[in-house]
């Protein structure tokens, strides 16, 4: 594994995270065996989302000498959506990913992504959905029928075509999320159909990527508070973009 440098990060990997102390240090341990087992340099930026336990004490203390791991810490709780895009822009990598704490997409997915977007691909995003997918546990009915709405929803009100938009793990080449993160608007769960509208005008390519992915019951998903604001957040979208504010 190559040490990191600010010119030479291959692959930066951001981690949103919310009141995550039970679960960021193991799936951290696991993230660095898996990267430093690999011949390029990398970074992991944990952007910490105005947590309120001692998610931040945590990494501090068990990572703060590692030059591989950042830490960016948000004073208020404003969503994942957010967290991920500081995240995005503030990577040095020349591929970009991001992945939900809970690895419900196993890190070793990365080399797959990774050799898509070398060869090509701008914008490589999973998918639990499919041909070749593998669901090894899955959501409480509820949320898995509410997912396929929303993705169904996403599809005919901003006129994609994917099968699986709420899934965690996606993958970019640096400067088309530079790009995209940048005109960024939306906050929290409905930035994924944020941006992946924005892809869409931009005229980029996206490549669903079937994944073996297992649920994670400690999830911070409320299904009361934040299915309404991620379907209203879809009519945003539309209204952002019928007023010019996506550049």
């Amino acid at each position: 594994m190559k040490l990191s440098t600010i010119d030479s990060v291959h692959l930066s990997l951001i981690i949103p995270a919310f009141n995550e102390e039970t679960r960021i240090g193991k799936s951290l341990e696991t993230i660095l065996r898996f990267l430093k087992s690999q011949s390029y340099s990398f970074e992991v930026i944990v952007v910490d989302d105005g947590s309120c336990d001692g998610t931040r004490v945590l990494i501090n203390e068990r990572y703060g000498n590692d030059p591989c791991v950042r830490l960016h810490a948000k004073p208020i709780r404003r969503g994942k959506g957010a967290a991920v895009q500081d995240g995005m822009l503030q990577a040095r990598g020349r591929f970009l990913f991001f992945s939900d704490a809970d690895l419900s997409v196993p890190i070793e997915t990365i080399p797959l992504f990774l050799s898509h977007l070398q060869n090509g691909c701008g914008i490589a995003i999973a998918s639990r959905r499919r041909r070749g997918a593998k669901v090894e546990r899955h959501q409480p009915a509820i949320r898995e029928f509410m997912g396929g709405v929303f993705t169904r929803l996403s599809n005919r009100i901003l006129a994609l075509q994917h099968s699986d938009l709420t899934c965690g793990f996606k993958g970019f080449r640096r400067e088309i999320a530079k790009e995209l993160f940048s005109r960024q608007l939306l906050d929290d769960w409905s930035f994924d159909s944020e941006i992946l509208y924005l892809a869409k005008i931009k005229g980029y390519r996206v490549l669903e990527v079937p994944v073996t992915w297992r649920n994670n019951a400690a999830t911070k998903v409320k299904l009361s508070r934040d299915v309404i604001s991620s379907f209203l957040g879809l009519l945003f979208i539309r209204v952002n973009h019928y007023l010019g504010r996506y550049g």
